[in-house]
């Protein structure tokens, strides 16, 4: 081994050995803090008991959501009303609501958020639509269990991960190439002799990337529906069967009524999700060939092409966007426990 290998080796263990202390003590710290709290809340007595209580349930809490919420908003905002075109810029100039502007009427920008608008409307119908189905379908048969691990099991794999699959599916060669993508093979097979490459033609390629979302949000979708679907009382649907309701009346009629809460707040989910895709069109097209939408933009105006005031004035659009869906699932979550 030469000396360049042994000072590269001592310098990697070195480093590795600094990053290890370093978490030893943080970690050390964290524990003495919370020794030291619980200390002092285990002596507090009388009156002081309730006050120290709260302010060891809060302060944390509020600390936490101010470093990871409040704060990072608050900066996002200030950086949406300024001329920023790199993180950590000194000099830098405030323009008013431009970015916003420049985000409404810039023809790219402008397709991008049609592009994302169109993501919202298609792929929560679609997911929670499938998941119902399937989750009607897979409770009559006499064995669900494998059926409901098939469909939820994409549900485990991250976006990335989801991603790379399905880009083998998409996979495109020539026709007279054997091929190796799936769907290619399929329809080839089929008797479509000249497939388009699907990753590059507008809008398909959008809508088969909708497909990748909406096949691992299905399985959510089936898990929380189905179980909405059994904690219908068996009495009221007896007493529906005994009525004549049966089939499409049944489910349409008693139901989708009784579960209406909770495919809200499923379908609330899923749009928040959708909103906040990233990974899909990131590892699939990034954004290119007209697949572009409102988060991986962000991404590349803040890190990429160094615009920054563009990019958070898109954040901020992102997070009006969001914000709405949040409080109104919470809302009916709400209702849903008053309710029982």
């Amino acid at each position: 081994m030469t000396a360049s290998h042994v000072v590269m080796a001592s310098s990697v263990a070195g480093q590795a050995a600094t990053t290890l202390l370093g978490v030893i003590e943080a970690v050390g710290g964290f524990v003495a803090i919370l020794f030291i709290v619980f200390y002092v809340a285990g002596r507090a007595t009388g009156r002081l008991q309730k006050p120290i209580a709260l302010i060891i349930c809060l302060v944390p809490a509020l600390f936490l959501v101010a470093l990871g919420l409040v704060i990072p908003a608050i900066t996002t905002i200030n950086n949406s009303l300024t001329n920023q075109q790199f993180l950590g810029q000194q000099k830098i100039k405030y323009i008013g609501l431009k970015n916003y502007v420049y985000a409404f009427t810039d023809p790219a920008t402008q397709q991008t958020i049609l592009r994302t608008v169109l993501w919202l409307l298609i792929v929560p119908v679609v997911s929670v639509g499938v998941g119902l189905l399937v989750a009607l379908l897979v409770d009559r048969m006499k064995h669900p269990s494998a059926a409901k691990t098939m469909v939820f099991l994409p549900t485990a794999i991250s976006f990335v991960g989801a991603s790379v699959i399905w880009r083998y599916v998409y996979d495109y060669k020539d026709p007279s190439l054997p091929q190796t993508g799936l769907l290619s093979q399929v329809v080839i097979a089929l008797g479509w002799r000249n497939p388009p490459n699907w990753m590059l033609t507008a809008p398909l390629n959008t809508f088969l990337m909708m497909v990748i979302l909406i096949w691992i949000q299905a399985g959510f979708s089936m898990v929380v529906l189905g179980a909405a679907l059994k904690a219908i009382p068996e009495e009221v649907i007896e007493s529906a069967r005994m009525d004549g309701a049966s089939g499409w009346r049944l489910f349409r009629t008693i139901q989708v009524p009784m579960i209406r809460g909770t495919l809200v707040v499923v379908l609330t989910t899923v749009m928040i999700t959708t909103l906040k895709v990233f990974d899909i069109v990131f590892t699939m097209t990034n954004g290119n060939f007209s697949t572009d939408i409102l988060a991986r933009r962000m991404f590349s105006d803040m890190f990429v092409t160094s615009q920054v005031g563009r990019g958070s004035a898109l954040a901020v659009i992102l997070f009006i966007a969001v914000v709405p869906l949040v409080f109104y699932n919470v809302r009916v979550l709400r209702r849903e426990r008053e309710i029982r």
